[in-house]
């Protein structure tokens, strides 16, 4: 198994300590949280039911044979364990490699806890070295586009991705984000914008990160 690899392991297999017993989480998307998935599994009855962030994750869930439930039904949840493409110190993120960043927003936001799980290379000083997905209204793809170059951005369309939403990708290369609430704030309010991947104004309660010596907690 590659150093990542283990890394993600790790970080999936620390977060169990994290899930009460019997209890409705949220599950996010991604590498990292297939590794967490099939951990929770191993536990057999560890959880009721779980909440997903994305269709990938239900089908990985069920395969397992964990209920899935809409959060409409689910209502608050105390615990959501997700991962991350970057993650700081403060507990700042960028998250949507996959995607799923508005549903993954969703649940978060409907979590009383979020720990995320990633892997040391995930780490970084300042956000902003992988492209910040933003979902975006298909109509309005090319006009949020220059509203991102106006503010020094070179975003770039992710074709032949559909959310499962039926969105649309832009990935926004060249931002130093050094105040990602800031950040955050102001391109959700540019129209036609779904979701930011910025998960800045509600962070991450728990950064879990892995490596092939152990788990560092943050």
């Amino acid at each position: 198994m590659s150093a990542a690899n283990t890394g993600k392991q790790r970080a999936a297999a620390a977060a169990l300590a994290e899930v009460e017993r019997g209890s409705v989480i949220g599950v996010g998307t991604g590498s990292t949280v297939n590794f967490f998935i099939d951990a929770l599994a191993a536990e057999r009855d560890l959880v009721r039911a779980a909440v997903s962030s994305s269709e990938a994750s239900t089908a990985r869930l069920r395969s397992h044979g964990i209920e899935v439930m809409d959060l409409n039904h689910a209502g608050s949840l105390d615990l959501y364990v997700d991962g991350a493409d970057e993650a700081t110190r403060d507990r700042y993120l960028v998250k949507g490699g996959g995607a799923a960043l508005t549903r993954e927003k969703i649940v978060a936001a409907a979590s009383r806890r979020f720990v995320c799980i990633v892997d040391d290379s995930k780490l970084v000083d300042v956000l902003g070295r992988f492209p910040l997905p933003i979902e975006v209204i298909p109509m309005a793809r090319s006009y949020v586009a220059r509203e991102l170059v106006a503010r020094g951005g070179q975003p770039v369309w992710r074709e032949n991705c559909t959310t499962d939403n039926g969105n649309q990708i832009l990935d926004v290369h060249g931002l130093v984000i050094l105040d990602p609430p800031s950040l955050e704030r102001d391109l959700n309010q540019i129209a036609g914008v779904v979701t930011v991947g910025l998960f800045a104004q509600r962070p991450a309660d728990l950064l879990v990160i892995g490596n092939e010596n152990g788990v560092t907690v943050v």
